[in-house]
């Protein structure tokens, strides 16, 4: 059972955390590179020498006799939508927080700098199936209850499906949204999937990590445990070639994605649970701002 009142707690710190972490530039850089669907009309006003006379709006030239021209300015609402995973690998941590506490500070971190920006944001939980879904709306509280969810998630055994979640994704977000995809992609088969995501949204994928899914400690002997399965497995991590196979096959795995992310154009943001996030958060907001 989820204890409420530690709960409520652990959400209150990360807001706390959050709202230290947030200042006006990091708050600038997401307003310009995050950008709205397009243009809005703004007014209608009197022509001036230099004016684009393509914008002139000839109804209220002719209805006036003085020219005028039709002023548009950027439709900045977005929609920011947190996909979230909470399979059971994710219950995982070695450092300072779990992969799932980390997942909540991150959705914390960017979904403050949304409300900010007067952006609407939703959340999608999922393991082998959607665990919950808000619909993306405005306010503080909507941070809060994203927090709220993300850390409420109880821990299971289920599998990582994120071919089922961008399905989904794709089905309850039409328009064009902002979409952070928080896992640790321990899953296969969903390279298609995001790739077509990726074509009607604007995918920011974030890996998450812990150093123990990196390389092993020379602890001796020991039994682990599948968080998504239960299967158990005897390992000697006295072995040095048990531990070097351990990181190779890591290190592969992980430039497999990194690679993968980068041919489909879709931006990383690296995370791990023994590691400060904010400078990997400005990072990827400078490769953004280089690229518009």
């Amino acid at each position: 059972m989820i204890d409420t009142a530690e709960l409520m707690k652990q959400v209150g710190k990360i807001r706390i955390l959050t709202k230290r972490l947030i200042d006006e530039r990091l708050s600038g850089d997401y307003h310009s590179i995050f950008r709205g669907q397009g243009v809005e009309f703004d007014e209608v006003r009197p022509y001036v020498p230099g004016d684009d006379v393509r914008s002139i709006d000839w109804n209220v030239t002719a209805r006036t006799g003085l020219p005028h021209i039709k002023r548009f300015s950027e439709e900045r609402e977005l929609t920011v939508i947190f996909l979230v995973d909470v399979s059971g690998s994710q219950s995982f941590g070695s450092a300072v927080r779990s992969k799932a506490e980390l997942a909540a500070e991150i959705t914390g971190l960017l979904a403050m700098t949304a409300i900010q920006n007067q952006d609407k944001i939703g959340l999608a939980l999922f393991s082998d199936r959607i665990v919950k879904y808000v619909p993306a709306r405005k306010g503080r509280t909507a941070v809060t209850r994203l927090v709220r969810e993300v850390l409420a998630c109880e821990e299971t055994r289920e599998r990582t499906d994120i071919t089922a979640a961008l399905r989904f994704l794709n089905q309850v977000q039409k328009r064009k949204a902002v979409v952070f995809l928080v896992s640790d992609f321990q899953d296969s088969g969903y390279e298609r999937e995001l790739r077509i995501a990726r074509r009607h949204h604007d995918i920011i994928a974030c890996p998450v990590l812990d150093p123990c899914e990196c390389e092993l400690p020379d602890v001796g002997l020991i039994e682990m445990q599948d968080p998504e399965t239960g299967e158990l497995l005897l390992v000697d991590t006295a072995s040095s070639a048990v531990r070097r196979a351990f990181r190779e096959q890591a290190s592969a795995r992980h430039q497999e994605l990194r690679d993968f992310l980068k041919r489909t154009g879709i931006d990383c943001l690296p995370l791990q649970t023994d590691q400060p996030y904010i400078k990997e958060v400005r990072a990827l907001f400078r490769r953004r701002a280089r690229k518009q």
